[in-house]
């Protein structure tokens, strides 16, 4: 019996999906068109004061592509979410998704919330 409970137990473990967190909660603004995407890897999050946050460490602007590319070697498939807060800069969002495209991510998508 025993043994059951244990081989039930790697089951659970192994087939368990984790979920991925970008390191911070932000305000995402809301949208119409919003949709939920399946396929995500690998998440950023831009704050309200343009922090860059990836897999829950904040990430150095001049290496947000670097750090990328190394989540992204660690998962190949899947696209890239941004979660950018209602009031980061365009500046910083535009910055994240260029350093995205640069490190040869084509499924790249913005984070909204439902209206």
């Amino acid at each position: 019996m025993l043994d059951v409970v244990f081989i039930m137990l790697i089951f659970f473990i192994v087939t368990a999906s984790f979920i991925e967190e970008a390191g911070i909660e932000v305000d995402r603004p809301a949208a119409v068109s919003a949709q939920q995407k399946q396929s995500t890897r690998i998440l950023v999050a831009v704050s309200a004061d343009d922090q860059v946050w990836i897999a829950g460490r904040q990430a150095d602007p001049r290496a947000v592509r670097r750090e990328i590319e190394r989540q992204l070697a660690a998962s190949p498939h899947g696209g890239l979410v941004v979660q950018a807060d209602a009031r980061s800069s365009a500046k910083a969002v535009a910055a994240v998704l260029d350093a995205a495209r640069a490190a040869g991510i084509a499924d790249v998508s913005l984070s909204t919330r439902r209206r």
